[in-house]
């Protein structure tokens, strides 16, 4: 490809304390959590709404918030959904057990009314949003950002600030800035995409769903009787060995995520493009599917299709630390740790094969489950390009391999990393330590104060590091 330089003077905003990059779980928790330490905050998001996948993707369920005997989130995403219960914003029949003592049980919720709830976080607590604003490039003096490129409707811009979280999912600011990063494509293979949707005039009260442990009895045959049936009648353009299921989220609505888009290239925007177009075709047959096989939908109807692609995994940074699949295995602990998990470990089919789709299937249900009580540590080192001094990730891009990946990339392990990057952020603005050098103590003492779920016993200065 042919190369053209463009040289031109932009307008520099310098009244910032911290940039965060992208408004999704994780950089909404960013942010507001920042703000709220008293850092003035400037949050840019490319689209219109705040929560990304769980919102503008149409990804309407939580990961688990507990291991079976206790809850592992606190802070700033305990605080998020107990006020979503408070308020009716969850599905129709989660109760706090959902989160409390419930066993990998995912948690519905209503996207529309969590866009809401998180421009009255960052209202509230005064973090500037900027909405359809990307980031596309960053000014950067040996291992410290001095400057984020931003384009919106006025143009171009040069935002400074002290101190900077990429959560961006897909690691834009680390990747312009010139950290090292893993590809998935290069480096593993492709996890396929989902477009997810929202359809209404589903019948919850139908028998099915009111009898016979509900409506998870309904999603078992969904995927174990009407997708093969639907599969043998050649009912899909190309079949389909996994749908999650739909979740109930209104009276007569529901969510689906639902939908396999192979081999696509969450870097490559023509990738993304074919991506869409497919998807709306898939929700079609979906839709039908459901009016065809599935009790209570005789009436359904496709009400929208997500405006983003639910990618699962793009670039992931070379941090101060790996978390690995061993870590995860043994429920390892760390000092530096700023949140705990457990969820298995979610890696999608990485083609059509039934062969794939039974691999996926083994781990999400028993291969890769980490037990009842048991959690692994999310360790800070992960959310720290290696040797940067003022930048951060959180959410899908930290430093993970697949498999551990495919259990930590969730929603709700996104908020929690979130509130660890923002508060680190703040931390090393007001004491002047790096970021790759800051002291771990003093951060989970921070957390613990603002309500996090930490158990380590040990405590340590010096973050986890590789070796």
């Amino acid at each position: 490809m042919a190369s053209h330089t463009y040289t031109r003077s932009i307008p520099v905003e310098d009244q910032y304390d911290i940039l965060v990059a992208g408004g999704g779980p994780a950089g909404s928790a960013a942010a507001v959590c920042a703000a709220r330490l008293g850092a003035k905050v400037l949050l840019v998001e490319a689209t219109g709404c705040l929560g990304g996948m769980s919102t503008s993707g149409l990804v309407n369920t939580f990961g688990p918030m507990g291991d079976g005997e206790r809850a592992l989130v606190g802070g700033f995403t305990l605080e998020l959904i107990e006020t979503m219960h408070s308020r009716g914003f969850l599905g129709p029949e989660v109760t706090p057990e959902y989160w409390i003592t419930h066993y990998n049980r995912w948690i519905p919720f209503k996207p529309e009314p969590l866009k809401r709830l998180l421009d009255e976080y960052c209202v509230d607590s005064g973090v500037d949003i900027r909405y359809f604003t990307r980031l596309i490039d960053a000014d950067v003096m040996g291992r410290k950002v001095e400057g984020a490129i931003v384009s919106n409707i006025e143009g171009l811009h040069c935002i400074k600030a002290k101190a900077y979280v990429d959560a961006t999912g897909d690691a834009v600011l680390a990747a312009a800035s010139g950290v090292e990063c893993k590809i998935a494509g290069r480096d593993w293979p492709f996890q396929p995409a989902t477009v997810c949707s929202t359809f209404s005039g589903i019948n919850w009260d139908h028998p099915a769903y009111t009898t016979n442990r509900g409506t998870d009895a309904v999603r078992e045959k969904v995927k174990n009787e009407y997708l093969p049936q639907a599969n043998a009648d050649g009912h899909f353009t190309h079949p389909d060995h996994f749908i999650a299921g739909m979740k109930k989220v209104g009276d007569v609505t529901g969510n689906l995520n639902g939908g396999h888009i192979y081999e696509l290239d969450g870097l490559s925007s023509k990738s993304l493009t074919e991506g869409m177009i497919w998807g709306r075709k898939l929700a079609v047959e979906y839709t039908e599917f459901y009016r065809k096989y599935v009790p209570g939908c005789e009436r359904i109807e496709l009400a929208a299709t997500s405006p983003v692609m639910g990618v699962r995994d793009t670039r992931r940074i070379v941090g101060e630390f790996e978390l690995t699949y061993d870590h995860y295995r043994a429920a390892r602990q760390f000092p530096d740790q700023v949140a705990v998990y457990n969820r298995p470990a979610d890696v999608h089919s990485t083609n059509n094969t039934k062969e794939e789709f039974e691999r996926f299937m083994k781990d999400m249900h028993g291969a890769t489950k980490l037990e009842r009580g048991r959690c692994v540590g999310i360790p800070y080192s992960i959310l720290v390009p290696k040797d940067w001094e003022n930048l951060w990730v959180a959410g899908r891009c930290h430093s993970s391999e697949t498999k551990v990946h495919g259990s930590i990339r969730a929603q709700s392990a996104a908020f929690m990393m979130g509130q660890a990057a923002g508060t680190a952020a703040v931390q090393a603005i007001r004491s002047g330590q790096p970021a790759c050098d800051l002291d771990t103590l003093a951060l989970v003492e921070t957390l613990r104060a603002n309500g996090s779920y930490l158990p380590q016993e040990q405590l340590s200065r010096n973050m986890t590091r590789a070796g």
